[in-house]
């Protein structure tokens, strides 16, 4: 069934990637959308701050999977070319080791990555063509089986192309990606690039199944690209095209509650359905205000939705069910205007301790805490992009996992943060300054600012501090993750990284894909006819 279905009045909680696609998508289809926004800007995490000239993109930085944003441009009726300035970056990112070793240079193409592997551990080059040869096979089932279906139907899972590889996928379900890499290449530094993908899913390489090693792909064979003017120019894109279609955008708006009512011809009891009829939000002046809506959709934490916004009885995620699940790692940022250049770093580089296992966990083990020396990540966008600072000077953005526990504080500006997240800022400034040869980099940074988990959990309410979202462990992957529809409430649908299919911004376009799969009543698992079928856009009816 493809065909958009009749108008509705849709309320979008939530103004991240995930919100405003959706909202885009569903107004380019013909609903009255209205979305919500509790922040004065609209982004979420993929957020903009700008002192002295500097401008830092306060979340994702990594383009990848390109295709995906390609098909969304085109469902709206337009293409990445027309709405972004994207370069390619070679390298792509830059690795440091802990034992001191010279830096690796990840390149664009995939030919160069392999002369890179055989030059560090012979045999390597060949292992590594097995490797992305595989993973790009995988990549491909998942995007055309996986990654944009509901789940509603699991018919589509039973194609012929599954059924064949169901041995495989077996495989790289049940041995996780730490054991894939070891069984690949030996050199410590060289598996730590194949198992690094499971960071940014919200995970630890031992935790993460090995069908992540898909993500290989992406940048050891497909490049990592980068959007002139930052990731603030993407969210303003989809902002822009959304009202375009129609959606109406409102910041400031905190919301309260979704709004439900009895099933007609019912009352609403523990046991029963309900559906959703709109939302209440408070709006910057204090004054409460109603939505009406025949369709919500939370783009906003689950974890939140679940549990703020909805009763007791209308919960399909119960408080109980959360103790058990893993919401990924938090972080502490460090945003930092240098002054004078940095040529020891590129665009995207990572950090890699050598003792990964205990790196992890300090972040995910029983008794958790910060490492110290902890991997990290370093992006110096004025590596790219001359627009991020001033002349002479550089921007970087430090991320450093830690766990999600908003006891470890929040940041501030110039030093003014909790006394926990100032001293891992400076623990991660000293690191780079020792293992990248920059002695004087403290001396040199001239604009500071930080942020820690209670920020994440006060700014988007994500659930105890989580940077990212819930880990893509295998029980919270595919459709072992929570799904898109609400179980107790009919009309109440999910978007974002708390749901299918999961963290990064790709995942959270395809997310606002599955919504209108959702309404339209699409059980296919790939994705949607390109474009949208656009039919004038009614006004809401009261």
């Amino acid at each position: 069934m493809n065909a958009a279905p009749a108008m509705k009045r849709v309320a979008v909680v939530g103004g991240g990637i995930a919100g405003l696609a959706t909202a885009a998508l569903l107004a380019r289809e013909g609903h009255a959308v209205t979305l919500l926004e509790q922040n004065s800007d609209l982004g979420g995490r993929a957020g903009l701050w700008e002192h002295d000239g500097f401008r830092f993109d306060t979340g994702p930085s990594w383009y990848l999977m390109p295709e995906v944003f390609d098909h969304f441009f085109r469902l709206l009726g337009t293409s990445t070319a027309e709405q972004l300035d994207l370069v390619t970056l070679d390298p792509g990112y830059r690795v440091f080791a802990e034992d001191g070793r010279p830096p690796l240079d990840v390149r664009q193409s995939g030919e160069a990555n392999r002369a890179l592997f055989e030059s560090v551990e012979p045999g390597a080059g060949a292992a590594l063509d097995r490797y992305l040869a595989e993973a790009g096979e995988t990549y491909r089932l998942a995007v055309d089986r996986f990654l944009y279906g509901t789940f509603a139907s699991y018919r589509p899972l039973l194609s012929g192309e599954v059924v064949r590889r169901l041995g495989t996928l077996a495989r790289l379900l049940l041995r996780s990606l730490e054991s894939h890499a070891a069984r690949t290449v030996d050199d410590v530094v060289l598996r730590q690039i194949l198992g690094y993908p499971a960071v940014f899913l919200g995970t630890s390489p031992d935790r993460a199944p090995s069908m992540y090693s898909l993500m290989s792909h992406l940048d050891l064979d497909d490049g990592v690209r980068y959007p002139l003017g930052g990731f603030t120019t993407l969210i303003e894109r989809i902002a822009a095209l959304a009202e375009q279609a129609g959606a109406q955008l409102i910041t400031g708006a905190r919301v309260t509650a979704i709004r439900t009512a009895p099933p007609a011809g019912r009352s609403l009891l523990s046991n029963a359905r309900a559906r959703a009829t709109g939302v209440a939000y408070v709006s910057r002046d204090g004054a409460l205000h109603e939505v009406e809506a025949d369709v919500v959709v939370s783009a906003a934490d689950l974890h939140f939705t679940e549990t703020r916004l909805l009763p007791p009885a209308l919960r399909s995620h119960p408080e109980s069910a959360w103790e058990r699940r893993d919401p990924g790692p938090g972080a502490v940022l460090a945003m930092l205007g240098v002054e004078g250049r940095l040529p020891q770093l590129t665009h995207h580089n990572l950090l890699f301790t050598t003792d990964w296992a205990a790196n992890f966990e300090r972040i995910y083990g029983a008794d958790p805490g910060i490492p110290d020396p902890a991997s990290l990540y370093v992006c110096k966008p004025s590596q790219t992009d001359p627009s991020v600072a001033p002349a002479g000077c550089e921007n970087l953005f430090v991320l450093v996992p830690v766990p999600a526990d908003v006891s470890i504080g929040a940041g501030g500006i110039d030093g003014a943060g909790d006394r926990l997240v100032e001293r891992t800022a400076d623990a991660a400034i000293a690191q780079i300054a020792s293992w990248a040869g920059v002695p004087d980099l403290a001396d040199r940074v001239i604009l500071r600012r930080t942020v820690g988990p209670d920020d994440f959990a006060s700014s988007f309410n994500a659930w105890r501090g989580g940077a990212l979202g819930p880990a893509h462990t295998l029980q919270q992957s595919a459709f072992f993750r929570p799904g898109d529809a609400s179980k107790r409430v009919d009309d109440l649908y999910y978007a974002g990284c708390s749901t299918i299919p999961g963290i990064g911004l790709p995942m959270c376009l395809i997310s606002a894909e599955l919504v209108v799969k959702r309404l339209r009543g699409d059980l296919t698992a790939g994705p949607l006819p390109e474009p949208l079928r656009p039919v004038p856009h009614p006004e809401p009816v009261s």
